[in-house]
């Protein structure tokens, strides 16, 4: 992996590409620490030591701390995760967004302009349920409409801001621009959960390493794992040459969907008790507390829906229809099943029983250190189960992408 790096940073293209992604991520980092004006801090962190403290420090991590400084990036990328969800939803059951993830890059990029509309609407959403929940918490004492009305357009600007440096990631760096940008701020509070560990009892610091190594191990092995479906190209003839057949394979990934499931799961799991949180209510605050981190509700909840996910995004990654017809269409076939319609049921019975066990590996070491904790009171960590399914699959996705890239340039990787 060393290597690699070294190797990257040799080749003039790539050094400026990581140079890039850094700068980026520095600029990011100095954004959750520029306070939005006239906000009290000390107000803010005595309401998040308040009731339903557990909801706002999850969303406080993954703003990397933003939160907890009512800064300018205080809402972080979640917003547009959010707006991710519901355009990928109905873009399944709308038929016009379905004819524009068909139309290539020109149907993407309009898909791409309504999630960038609709960021700007839920964060400005948030944000004003932020500002009316810490006003009634009492850390905005004295606000009047213009002040609010800045705060909600300071937060909203800061979220459109992260957006468009994420993409400038994907575009011009290395990696997924808005992965990265979760990844930074999760590995920000690193340091804060390294101190909590090393103030815990000898016995539960060997659990808690022992676990956080077995997620690690856990997250890397279903990441890399595969089935390859082979493939047989038959000659042809294009135009006056004859091309010669071969034979190949389709690499069927265990986890075709990566950690967006997981990271789908987290922003939906924590709906109720941030609405109960914002809004209030004694419907919302009794689903809130039900669904409390460390209750069984929230485990099995937690774990049905990165199932769910997984399953959904699989199906938008993955269409075994498209599949078949792009096979057939250059002359390839899998030995033993028809081409056409055949061979598209044959690849989704496939994929299906393939993503089952990913599926319910993320769940399971998404829901471990839940279920741990519960039993455990005393044991207070900050990066948990799905921070580290995170963390570790962005790492590995952004070192894939390191690599190809490597490899186009002669340069030897070490995913090999």
């Amino acid at each position: 992996m060393l290597k690699s790096v070294l190797n990257a940073f040799r080749s003039p293209e790539l050094r400026k590409k990581l140079f890039f992604t850094f700068a980026i991520l520095a600029i990011y980092r100095f954004g959750t620490f520029v306070p939005v004006p006239g906000i009290s801090r000390e107000g803010i962190s005595d309401a998040l030591g308040g009731a339903n403290a557990s909801v706002l420090n999850f969303l406080n991590l993954f703003s990397g701390g933003a939160l907890t400084r009512f800064s300018v990036f205080a809402l972080g990328i979640m917003p547009y995760i959010t707006a991710s969800i519901v355009i990928q939803v109905l873009t399944m059951v709308i038929p016009k967004l379905e004819q524009l993830q068909k139309d290539g890059e020109a149907g993407y990029g309009k898909i791409t302009q309504y999630t960038r509309y609709l960021t700007v609407v839920l964060a400005a959403l948030q944000s004003l349920a932020y500002v009316l929940f810490f006003e009634k918490q009492g850390a905005l004492e004295g606000i009047t409409f213009g002040r609010m009305m800045l705060t909600v357009l300071s937060l909203t600007a800061g979220t459109i801001l992260v957006m468009w440096l994420g993409e400038l990631v994907t575009q011009r760096g290395v990696g997924n621009g808005i992965s990265l940008m979760i990844f930074a701020s999760i590995v920000a509070s690193i340091p804060q959960g390294v101190r909590l560990w090393w103030g815990l009892d000898p016995v539960t610091m060997i659990i808690v390493a022992v676990m956080v190594v077995l997620v690690v191990i856990g997250v890397v092995f279903v990441n890399e794992g595969q089935r390859r479906i082979p493939i047989q190209y038959a000659k042809r003839v294009v135009g006056r040459r004859m091309t010669q057949g071969g034979t190949t394979y389709m690499p069927l990934r265990v986890n075709m969907a990566g950690v967006i499931p997981v990271i789908f799961a987290a922003s939906i799991v924590i709906l109720p008790s941030l609405l109960a949180t914002l809004i209030g209510g004694s419907f919302l605050t009794k689903v809130g507390n039900l669904l409390g981190t460390n209750s069984w509700f929230f485990i099995i909840f937690q774990g049905l829906l990165i199932l769910l996910f997984t399953y959904f995004y699989t199906a938008v990654q993955f269409n075994p229809v498209d599949q078949a017809e792009n096979l057939k269409k250059y002359g390839g076939f899998i030995p033993g099943v028809r081409p056409g319609r055949p061979t598209a049921v044959y690849l989704d019975r496939v994929m299906t029983r393939l993503t089952l066990p990913g599926a319910v590996y993320l769940a399971l070491i998404a829901s471990l250190p839940a279920i741990i904790f519960k039993y455990m009171p005393g044991v207070s960590f900050t990066i948990g189960g799905t921070s580290l399914l995170i963390v570790v699959g962005v790492a590995i996705d952004t070192m894939r992408q390191l690599e190809s890239q490597l490899i186009q340039r002669q340069y030897e990787g070490f995913l090999k």
